[in-house]
């Protein structure tokens, strides 16, 4: 594989998106994979200790969720509203929302898992990363 330069970094497309057929709604959604800053803001709203199982599904939604141009089709203030939806539609987004953003109990795992250079288990990083997650 070729070394990649800045510029070759800075312009892939690199924030994949996945259609949800949701038909409690009467269509599809389309969920990104979040970018750091989308990650970061998404981390700070979540505050101290465990959210309520809807305002976290509704959270990820606000933070996952594009229209055709990957524009966030939903904002903080959304969040709200969307608890008050199917949790059975929103379970179907959040599974999909969770997995392609490598969310949840073994993401670290199966991210190294499907990995051509996942590192090797003497890594110091990958230590850092597994306790990190525990």
């Amino acid at each position: 594989m070729p070394i990649l330069s800045k510029k070759a970094i800075l312009e892939a497309a690199d924030l994949e998106t996945k259609d949800v057929e949701v038909p409690e709604w009467g269509g599809s959604v389309r969920v990104a994979v979040m970018s750091g800053r989308d990650r970061d803001e998404y981390y700070a709203r979540q505050g101290e200790g465990k959210l309520p199982y809807s305002l976290f599904s509704a959270s990820i939604l606000v933070a996952t969720v594009v229209d055709e141009d990957g524009k966030p089709l939903f904002t903080a203030e959304d969040i709200d509203p969307l608890r008050a939806k199917s949790q059975a539609a929103m379970d179907r987004v959040l599974a999909v929302a969770l997995k392609i953003n490598g969310l949840g109990p073994g993401a670290i795992e199966e991210a190294e898992k499907n990995s051509d250079a996942a590192p090797s288990g003497d890594s110091g990083s990958a230590s850092q990363l597994s306790s990190a997650a525990q």
